[in-house]
């Protein structure tokens, strides 16, 4: 099927650019880009999120986010600050027990929206600051958010919040998950934190997570670790890659009860429950710096990278990049829709894989 220019006209942060989808010539076997559409040149698609349940997939660019149907690929609505966000420029998008939609801004809060209605969350709500970066459900129900000073506990029948700061390895918090037995994994820019409903642990570099810098980069400097100051998400100095392996900006947890952190440098790292061990370029993975990741329903992982999105079934891996489709080799956000088909996004668009 051959889709072609069907988000003519949208208008985003007042500036109208065009949604085009290209058609990718497919491969006769194996991996491959099928469908993708731009969201302007200097557009960034930071997140994806599917909401299973009215069938959505829900698109967080740096101009605002987009609602796409996900049976015919075609938008439903856009949002900017004109129908209720706070900041267009959104990172996180979550999707809560009560079904209310979470966008999480650079510098504008939290903004929920469900029906048509919206409210928007700010320090002075108790929000743990401005500038937010992830969402996960717990067991209960209840949202956890992921800030640069700390983590929210969100209660959704009372909608009251609690922050959590002293308690995690660093309050510059990026990545979240839930695990099998309800405890949740924070990733942030200082390492590994894990919360079990009474006692925290955290892991950094020292105890294993991130590999040893197999491509001998510099040490990034561009890291608000243990300051105030804010800094942008830059991973290269001079146009070169740098290394910060206890800066984690994904995290997942998986069904076998292991937890894989994508790292600033050091590759992706599990963790089994006592150690950790590492897999980077030398192994098959496309880049060390993993920005996203998911796990699909058969079990197979997915990272977007620096250099890239790789494919890892446990034994073999697959390199998708520029040349098999991706609009940018920085991936910052990943997705698994309902039939397996893998969202990615990056600069200038989002890609739909097609697995097999």
């Amino acid at each position: 099927m051959t889709l072609n220019r069907l988000f003519a006209g949208l208008a985003l942060c007042t500036q109208a650019f065009l949604l085009s989808y290209a058609h990718a010539a497919p491969e006769k076997t194996g991996v491959r880009v099928v469908d993708s559409f731009e969201v302007g040149s200097n557009v960034y698609v930071r997140a994806l999120t599917v909401e299973k349940a009215t069938g959505t997939l829900w698109v967080g660019t740096s101009v605002g986010a987009i609602e796409v149907d996900l049976s015919t690929s075609k938008p439903r609505n856009t949002f900017t600050r004109q129908e209720g966000l706070a900041n267009e420029y959104v990172f996180a998008i979550g999707v809560d027990s009560q079904g209310y939609k979470w966008f999480g801004t650079n510098a504008g809060g939290a903004s929920r929206y469900k029906d048509g209605k919206w409210k928007t969350y700010f320090p002075m709500h108790g929000l743990a600051d401005y500038w937010i970066y992830s969402f996960v459900n717990d067991k209960e129900g209840n949202l956890w958010i992921g800030t640069w000073a700390g983590v929210n506990y969100f209660n959704v029948k009372t909608s009251k919040f609690k922050t959590y700061v002293k308690e995690l390895i660093n309050e510059w918090v990026y990545g979240l998950a839930m695990d099998g037995d309800g405890r949740i994994w924070f990733g942030t820019e200082g390492g590994v934190s894990m919360y079990d409903g009474k006692r925290w642990k955290s892991w950094t570099h020292k105890d294993g997570l991130g590999g040893e810098n197999p491509d001998k980069l510099e040490a990034s400097p561009n890291t608000g670790l243990g300051t105030r100051s804010r800094h942008d998400l830059t991973t290269q100095v001079a146009g070169l890659p740098t290394y910060n392996p206890n800066y984690v900006f994904s995290i997942v947890a998986a069904p076998d009860g292991a937890i894989w952190a994508g790292t600033w440098g050091g590759g992706v790292s599990r963790f089994d429950g006592k150690k950790w061990t590492n897999l980077n370029s030398r192994d098959g993975l496309a880049g060390n710096i993993v920005y996203s990741m998911v796990r699909d329903d058969k079990g197979v992982f997915w990272f977007g990278t620096d250099k890239g999105i790789s494919r890892y079934d446990g034994k073999a891996w697959k390199t998708l990049a520029q040349a098999e489709g991706l609009f940018d080799q920085h991936v910052y956000a990943l997705a698994v829709a309902p039939n397996g088909d893998i969202w990615a996004g990056t600069k200038r668009g989002v890609v739909r894989i097609a697995p097999q």
